[in-house]
């Protein structure tokens, strides 16, 4: 995967931003409903731009594609973010559990944030950076942020963890993997199975980190 290292700077300014944001908002449509060959002159004329456009914003399909895979991994953050600042003053680790796993369920199960995970595996192949760039922008990030707040919460006494590596891998697999598992089929857990999971879940973690 490669760019064009001889195009010009990215276009500035507002209407330039505008533009990206068309295009980005009109690829990450594209690319959920196509797949990885949708046209980039589907998307430009989608974003309400010319082809030129689109490559004077990313010199390539892959570039772009790498750019909305990192919006899409960049919303799930943001939520989490939201989460560490909601249960800053929580003093119940159960409760901070359950609202953190349900709030990774709903980003882990977003509908086009499913059919990018998808997409992504089924480029392997073709194109490893993309897997590469996914794993940086959502995977790993998201181990980052929720190891974190498991800090969070071992500051205030509330869980006692050595290995928080090893904790997130625990708790991503006890709440989160299962609807990977099935959404990589197309399928998804029924509404009482997964809040079973969640609540079943938190309390085999709690029985094994709680302070």
């Amino acid at each position: 995967m490669g760019t064009d290292s001889t195009r010009t700077a990215a276009p500035t300014g507002k209407r330039a931003e505008r533009n990206r944001q068309a295009i980005v908002a009109a690829a990450r449509e594209m690319f959920t409903r196509d797949g990885f060959e949708a046209g980039m002159d589907l998307i430009a004329a989608r974003a309400g731009v010319s082809k030129v456009t689109v490559y004077n914003h990313f010199g390539s399909k892959e570039e772009l594609f790498t750019e909305v895979i990192g919006l899409a991994m960049g919303e799930a953050h943001a939520t989490m973010a939201q989460v560490r600042t909601e249960l800053a003053g929580t003093g119940d680790a159960r409760a901070s559990l359950l609202h953190t796993a349900r709030a990774l369920v709903g980003a882990a199960t977003d509908p086009s944030r499913l059919a990018l995970r998808n997409l992504v595996t089924g480029e392997l192949r073709r194109f490893p950076e993309l897997a590469r760039a996914y794993q940086e922008h959502g995977p790993s990030r998201s181990a980052h942020e929720l190891g974190a707040l498991f800090g969070d919460l071992c500051a205030r006494g509330q869980l006692e963890i050595d290995d928080t590596e090893l904790a997130v891998l625990q708790f991503f697999s006890l709440t989160v993997y299962p609807h990977l598992i099935a959404g990589s089929i197309g399928a998804a857990l029924p509404p009482d199975l997964a809040d079973r999971l969640i609540t079943d879940g938190v309390e085999t973690f709690l029985r094994r980190y709680a302070a």
